[in-house]
């Protein structure tokens, strides 16, 4: 941390506290928007490749839960929820690393680091997804491109919120 960062901090009358929990609700606001923003990229992809929908979010709340869908419309409905509660938690420590310094690029390529590689390590953990080490080039840049844009576009919003703020 620079010096007038410091100094700033130390001569707020906010306490820490408060500085948390506008943080968290800055963080929902920005994992929010940055998950519809994956979800318009991922969209886009889709369309372009002829792929089909994921059903790896339903298939961890299945596991973690126990949870079981009726019909594949329930199954997409869980898959959908889920991919967006996911997105719009993760962008609170995106929202806490800019309250407390860590801004543009450095929180941005920290972000994408927790979230991406939480990805690719729990997930195959869980029986869910296979291992990063078995995906194609193609599906690993695929992948981190879309994570990238998540991240990219949490950060974005979570550092012009934080600026608001202040």
């Amino acid at each position: 941390m620079n010096k007038n960062y410091i100094a700033e901090y130390e001569d707020r009358s906010v306490s820490v506290t408060a500085r948390v929990a506008g943080a968290v609700g800055r963080g929902l606001v920005a994992g929010l928007l940055g998950t519809a923003a994956m979800t318009v990229a991922q969209m886009i992809e889709m369309k372009l490749s002829g792929r089909g929908s994921s059903d790896t979010p339903y298939q961890a709340v299945k596991k973690v839960f126990g949870i079981k869908a009726e019909s594949d419309e329930d199954k997409e409905t869980i898959t959908n929820f889920t991919h967006f509660a996911y997105g719009t938690a993760w962008g609170v420590p995106r929202a806490l690393l800019a309250e407390f310094g860590a801004t543009g690029v450095a929180g941005t390529l920290a972000h994408f680091g927790a979230v991406w590689g939480t990805e690719i390590t729990v997930l195959p953990s869980m029986d869910v997804e296979e291992p990063i080490t078995t995906w194609k080039p193609k599906a690993i840049s695929e992948d981190a491109l879309m994570h990238g844009i998540y991240a990219t576009a949490t950060g974005l919003v979570a550092d012009a919120l934080t600026k608001s703020s202040r």
